[in-house]
Formats: C-alpha cells, structure tokens, sequence
C-alpha cells in the first residue's frame, strides 16, 4: 500500500502541480503525524518539509520523522523565501478552504522578494487531502471505533443515571466527566442537550434548565480518541413515554433503519439522504427535517462526504460517514437519531451500539 505522502503526490501529478503548501491541522497530522498547533507543510516530488517554531522543534521531529524541519524564525518574510529556494516558476497548492486572506497576502508579500525567476506560482486547491482522507485506512478504522465504543459507553452511563431535576449542563458535564476518566482526549464538539420543546432547535446548547418527567430529551454527543472523532445522537424519554413521543421516534427510527439498510457504494449522498427524508415526507412530516442525513467523519467530527441535498459526493467503500434524520416541531420538541457507519463490502456497517428506544405500539 502507498504511504500518504506518496498518494499525495500522486495526486499533485494528476493535477499538474509542482508541490503542496499544507496549513490545515488535520491535513498536517494526517500527513506528518505532527499534532502541534502551528506549522506548514511543504511537500514536493522529492522532499518533505515541516515548518514550525520553537515551541515543536523537539515534537516535529519526534512525530513527524519524514519529514525535515525548517525553523520559522519571526516572520514570513524571513523564514519562508529559503524554504521555497528551488521551486522558482513552480506550481505551488495552498489550502483554500484553510489559509485566510491576510495570511495568503502576507506570504505572497514574503515571496515577492524573491527575482522573478525563483518565485513559486500559488494555485489555490480546495481538496488536495480531503479526497485522501475520504478513504479510511484500517488503522483509522480501529482508531474510530474506539471512539465510537468510548461514546456509547458514555451515553449508555447517563442514560442510566439521569433522573427528573438534573438540569441540562449537569447532563453534559456528566458525559464529558465519563469521557475523560475513561480515556478520551476530550470531546469532538460541545455536547447537545435539549429536553422537551428545546429538542426542536437541531443544535440547542445545553442549560442550567432541570429536566422534567413526561419529555423527551435529544443528546448528541461525541468523543476524540488519539484525535480520531464520534458522533452520537439519541433520543430517550423521562418516564412513560406518549403516544405523539412513539409516533415522531418511530418514524424518524424507520428513517434511519432503511437509510442504514438500503445505502450503497455509488450513490450519491443526496440519493442516500432522500431515502430517509422520503420515509418522514410519506408520514406527513416532510417539512420539519431541514438538515443533511449525515457527514463524513475522522480527524474532524465534520468532513467529507456530505451527505443530504445537493451533495454530488459519491459514497464509495471505507468511507465513514453519520446517518441522523430528525424531526423537529416547534412548541413541541424534536427526536434525532444517528449512527456512525462505515461502508464495507458493498453495504453499510453500523459502528454504533448505544441502545435505541423500541415501542410495540
């Protein structure tokens, strides 16, 4: 199998570029292994560069042995002319979804001092690592999983404990406590705790508010594993659920079930997503499910694929990706239901255990 510097330059090749300028952070570990905040990548046919400051001299060359540091020393215009030497008239990627306006101006005013002759050509590239990282190798597998199994077993412990009176901040704290005692870095993103009619609001904060016996209560939750990124939503019931509660929960479950069944290589993430939304649409509740079915998911808790309207992106095997459809009524609340999955062997695996609500009508 190919290293990832050598599927990056592949791809430079199929581009016609000359080198990569990498200043995304995911990007950067993802090709280095360097996990420090600052730095850039400079990656050419032939040589591999990190640049960072003092602060990772020692870290870069632990993490990213591959490569071959280049200290930045104050500003752009000092330490950046050098590490381009060589690449005059060359075709240079920057991260357009990445690097900012005033950072973009700073260096192209660094490499203005270079002679026409020695100065790199800068080709803004949306997606030059994202299309690598689409494809999870099996060690990311693992990594998500173990994610994924710290998440449910978080959920699993709240859900057994939570109790009319707990407010819900006490609720997300209690999830990030378990997280982190029971070997998470952290959380992938601030947790959602939403009772009753707040669950109508797709990503509502949690609040000093204390839940109430009789509603319902959407959690979405996720954890980070050596950098690698869950996401979980479940919806469960303080005490005996009602029949409006059954109704919404069973055909956003449906939802989700036949999206997770009927999901293949070569569809497009808008004909994955419509699968799910035409389930709610046939129930009557077509209007009140107005985000995507899903995302991509890896060093980021969003990326690549997109899955929902207008999304041309084609899900292919080892990709892995949420599956989450909702419904969400005003003045009543809201129940989102998702899953981790991962497509193997021509159909959908589900990474995701924590229980779901069963109701026998």
């Amino acid at each position: 199998m190919k290293t990832r510097l050598e599927r990056l330059r592949d791809s430079l090749a199929e581009r016609e570029l000359d080198a990569a300028l990498i200043s995304n952070a995911q990007n950067r570990r993802y090709l280095s292994g360097f996990t420090g905040s600052a730095g850039y990548l400079l990656v050419t046919s032939t040589d591999a560069i990190i640049a960072t400051d003092f602060r990772y001299y020692e870290q870069s060359a632990a993490q990213a042995p591959d490569f071959r540091l280049h200290k930045t020393v104050q500003g752009f215009d000092v330490w950046a002319p050098p590490m381009f030497a060589g690449l005059g008239g060359k075709k240079v990627s920057i991260e357009s979804t990445d690097m900012t306006f005033s950072t973009h101006r700073a260096l192209t005013k660094a490499l203005s001092s270079l002679p026409d002759t020695d100065r790199p050509e800068l080709v803004p590239v949306g997606d030059l690592v994202e299309k690598l990282r689409l494809y999870k190798e099996a060690g990311e597998i693992d990594a998500l999983q173990a994610a994924v199994d710290l998440g449910d077993a978080a959920f699993v412990h709240v859900a057994e404990c939570v109790e009319p009176g707990w407010t819900e901040k006490q609720v997300a704290w209690e999830i990030e406590k378990y997280i982190r005692e029971n070997g998470g870095d952290g959380l992938s993103f601030d947790t959602i705790v939403a009772g009753g009619p707040w669950g109508a609001m797709p990503h509502a904060y949690p609040r000093d508010r204390k839940l109430e016996a009789g509603e319902g209560i959407v959690i979405d939750m996720g954890s980070d594993v050596g950098g690698y990124m869950s996401d979980l939503t479940r919806t469960i019931f303080l005490g005996k659920p009602d029949d409006e509660f059954k109704k919404i929960y069973d055909i956003v479950l449906t939802a989700q079930l036949t999206a997770e069944e009927m999901v293949k290589p070569g569809m497009t993430g808008e004909e994955c997503h419509m699968i799910a939304h035409n389930v709610i649409e046939a129930a009557g509740y077509g209007e009140t499910f107005g985000h995507g079915l899903g995302h991509g998911i890896g060093l980021q808790v969003h990326e690549a694929p997109r899955v929902g309207r207008t999304s041309n992106d084609v899900l292919e095997d080892n990709m892995v990706f949420t599956i989450e459809p909702g419904i969400y009524v005003t003045g009543w609340g809201g129940v989102r239901i998702e899953d981790m999955v991962i497509l193997e062997n021509g159909k959908a695996r589900i990474m995701s255990t924590s229980p779901k609500l069963a109701f026998t009508g």
